[in-house]
């Protein structure tokens, strides 16, 4: 057994006597957390990077970690910077790793030899490098950078910043949509493709591929080099003023010498992604939506055969959006992740025959690599933080390769949690999990911590969350009810695509007949003191509640919720999501905008609750959680506004994520107590 092992396994013995306790807030912001999981070409070493929370090692920095799978998983630290290492790649003899780091001042690729050694700077670029791709011959890079579009060299762009920097007044103009995303506010730099020869000397300078496109490409992560590597494959929206009411993205391609870009999926008006080459070179393989001005559409996987010219996709029948996928090393099997009841699995896809077999389904999986007959990938569940796992032979079971919060979690008692199912709308099959306080005794009744998912086309699922860890509310002594409703992800494209035009029905009533179903089974919860709490959608849920089940619960929690869907509509960034599940512009007299509005059912209000906003939320802007609190205070509901100044659609930062959770726990207490 290797010596983190061995420690592991001692630290564990001898907290065996002793009493568990709850997880709490800062117990949640000290566990360290997997990123970039790389696998080398031969199998043997497994390469992440690890956010440390403060415990184990000592620090609190982002560092690389080596682990080697044929010596007993022993486990070598990498690198120690202060800064942060990320978009880890492993050379094509995997003798070399390639890493982002702003060690230098700006973010830069650097080298580092496994051997040993220091880490080399591979780019001294004036712009930040937002990332990479180094081709199989190890003689070129591809480089994704932010500059003005139109300039001819890297230079304009820097005089461009410069300029914007200096400029006197604090005014930006705008002559199209869109203004601005998620939380940033555009300001005329777009993310584009460029190229450069490596060398032993630091790179200098590089060639833009695409200097006239007013766009931005989707990133590295959606792009690769053709198998003779004289060509770059993409994912892009092409140039135009209506990027923001469309979805449609291509796949394009562009010589490494510049020039024109041949789009390759030009003839599907909808979602193209993510495109792959066979190790054989004989295949592309990409994602591809078929329903235009839609972002919840099922990705099926288009499989090009790049002999015969023929262009299929693989398992059609298969009603599940796939999420990611790999060539296997027969190239002639593709693995593939997908949501599937509540869970995220592994499935492989025989491309002969279509045939789809399922690998592993517990929990959430995610980046997986396949070397061999072996499969490498990342988990976690409900009970479990992410660690990274191994497949033996495709068919075995699945066994973890780290324990990265051990000993955080050694003294820790994880709450119990089940799925279930019910007849929902229209009697139709929905899921949902329970959740039993961290320290359940038979014969007690619980309150209900009633959280619901934004999306709308998603789910909470089997998965470890940051943001909203259940956890943490079985650790408060709730009872955690969370239910997939019409519109949930995962569970067939008809089931997510039924949420359209219906925000406020069927969404409801599978809440609604979910909790009763639920408390009639599991009698340990207590129907009669719950509080119900969302962001997102979620947060629309709760306003949409507080007017159409107003009798249902104690308090409600909003988060970044939709409160009054006209102005909604003139205030967000991405048009074609409203457009598609409202029916249309705000102006379209036959769309939705006032029939699922919970502004427009105020009348019924009278559930205390408690309003939380992010200022810097460009998708659900703050005026909707201002709106839902003035109205509260108005009527003289009980209610309180909590505003985050710094942060957006999410709470990010560790600090004000504990003050969140204890201002949520704070209000559920203070209406659920008895």
């Amino acid at each position: 057994m290797k010596a983190w092992g061995i420690l592991v396994s001692a630290l564990l013995m001898a907290a065996g006597a002793q009493a568990k306790t709850n997880l709490t807030i800062e117990h949640l912001n000290k566990l360290n957390k997997i990123y970039d999981v790389q696998v080398s070409p031969d199998g043997r070493f497994v390469v992440y990077g690890q956010k440390n929370g403060g415990l184990a090692p000592a620090d609190t920095t982002a560092d690389l970690y080596l682990l080697d799978v044929q010596d007993g998983n022993k486990v070598r630290r990498l690198t120690e910077s202060a800064g942060r290492e990320h978009d880890v790649r492993f050379s094509a003899d995997g003798t070399v790793l390639y890493f982002l780091a702003n060690r230098s001042g700006s973010s830069q690729l650097w080298r580092l030899p496994l051997s040993g050694g220091e880490a080399r700077q591979v780019t001294d670029l004036p712009l930040d490098v937002q990332g990479y791709m180094v081709s199989a011959d190890d003689k070129k890079v591809v480089l994704t950078l932010d500059v003005k579009p139109g300039c001819k060299d890297l230079a304009c762009s820097v005089a461009h910043n410069k300029t914007t920097a200096e400029k006197k007044d604090s005014a930006t103009a705008y002559d199209s949509l869109m203004v601005r995303h998620w939380d940033t506010w555009e300001d005329g730099l777009k993310n584009h493709f460029f190229v450069a020869d490596l060398a032993e000397s630091a790179i200098k300078d590089a060639k833009d591929l695409m200097p006239e496109w007013d766009t931005d490409v989707a990133g590295t992560g959606e792009a690769a080099f053709t198998p003779d590597g004289k060509n770059l494959v993409f994912s892009a929206k092409i140039p135009a003023a209506d990027q923001s009411w469309h979805s449609n993205f291509d796949i394009f391609q562009v010589s490494l010498n510049g020039g024109q870009k041949i789009n390759l999926t030009k003839d599907n008006p909808a979602w193209d992604a993510k495109p792959q080459f066979s190790g054989d070179g004989r295949y592309m393989a990409y994602l591809a939506m078929k329903k235009p001005v839609y972002e919840a559409d099922r990705f099926g996987l288009i499989l090009l055969d790049l002999v015969t010219g023929e262009r299929k996709e693989l398992a059609p029948q298969w009603d599940r959006s796939i999420e990611d996928f790999v060539f296997a090393p027969d190239n002639r099997t593709v693995y593939v992740t997908a949501q599937d009841l509540g869970q995220k699995g592994i499935f492989a896809i025989d491309h002969a025959f279509g045939e789809v077999t399922k690998i592993y389904s517990n929990g959430s999986a995610g980046d997986v690599a396949v070397r061999g007959s072996n499969v490498f990938f990342t988990n976690h569940q409900l009970n479990a933080p992410a660690d990274i796992y191994q497949l033996k032979n495709t068919g075995g079971e699945a066994y973890p390769l780290t324990q990265v919060n051990a000993l955080t979690l050694k003294d820790i008692q994880l709450a119990e949690f089940e799925q279930f199912s019910f007849p929902g709308a229209n009697d139709e099959t929905v899921y949902g999990y329970w959740m039993k306080p961290w320290n359940f005794e038979a014969g007690k009744k619980y309150p209900i911590a009633f959280i619901v998912h934004g999306g709308p086309q998603g789910s909470f699922g089997n998965m470890f969350n940051t943001r909203w860890n259940a956890q943490l509310w079985a650790a408060q002594g709730y009872g955690v009810v969370m239910i997939d409703f019409h519109g949930s992800t995962g569970y067939g494209q008809a089931f997510t695509d039924s949420i359209a035009r219906d925000w406020g029905g069927k969404p409801l009533e599978d809440l609604k007949k979910g909790l009763a179903f639920v408390t009639e089974q599991q009698t340990w919860l207590d129907k009669d003191n719950a509080c119900a709490l969302g962001a997102s959608y979620g947060g629309f849920m709760m306003n949409w509640i507080a007017g159409n089940w107003n009798d249902g619960f104690k308090c409600l929690v909003t988060h970044a919720g939709l409160f009054d869907m006209p102005s909604f509509y003139g205030s967000t960034e991405e048009l074609w999501f409203p457009e598609h599940d409202m029916g249309g512009p705000v102006w379209d007299k036959s769309a939705d905008y006032q029939k699922f509005n919970p502004a427009a059912f105020v009348d019924n209000w009278k559930t205390p609750m408690l309003v939380i906003h992010g200022l810097k939320d460009y998708r659900v802007p703050y005026a909707q959680g201002l709106g839902a609190f003035t109205t509260l205070q108005r009527k003289g509901i009980p209610s309180r506004l909590v505003i985050f100044p710094d942060e957006n659609h999410w709470i990010m930062q560790p600090a004000n994520a504990e003050r969140w959770y204890n201002e949520i726990f704070s209000w559920m207490k203070q209406h659920t107590a008895k």
